[in-house]
């Protein structure tokens, strides 16, 4: 586990900034309706308890969004600052969304990771997910 490290939910005044400059870094080929700041707006107006950061000392080195329609949760965004991955930060993120999603009835949650990113694939497999059999399919609204 990362040394003192906080997670608690997303707060606008204080952590917008850092979380789009994080998320610029760590998702620098995010489509452009990924845009971050259009991201975090929307994340606000529902289940903004799901929208957490980890900071160590004062600084914010990660985050995770979290939803839940009722019956599935899903994760996005797991970002950790380059100088403190592999050292828990994410675990805890992940560790907190998964609290906070049981509290609110979730049975199961998914997320998604891009083909080829086995090392992400790899850490999650590591806290307990595991692929499925399924056709991912999407549509731009």
């Amino acid at each position: 586990m990362a040394k003192s490290v906080d997670v608690s939910s997303y707060q606008q005044n204080r952590d917008r900034a850092h979380v789009i400059s994080l998320w610029q870094a760590v998702f620098p080929d995010d489509p452009p309706w990924n845009e971050p700041a259009a991201l975090i707006d929307t994340k606000l107006t529902v289940l903004p308890e799901l929208f957490l950061v980890a900071r160590q000392a004062d600084r914010l080195v990660g985050t995770v969004v979290g939803g839940f329609d009722g019956f599935r949760g899903w994760m996005y965004h797991v970002a950790t600052e380059a100088n403190f991955r592999r050292k828990g930060v994410a675990t805890a993120l992940v560790g907190e969304l998964e609290t906070r999603l049981r509290a609110l009835g979730c049975k199961k949650l998914n997320l998604q990771v891009r083909t080829g990113n086995d090392a992400v694939t790899s850490f999650y497999e590591g806290l307990g997910y595991s692929a499925e059999p399924r056709v991912s399919l999407g549509k731009r609204l």
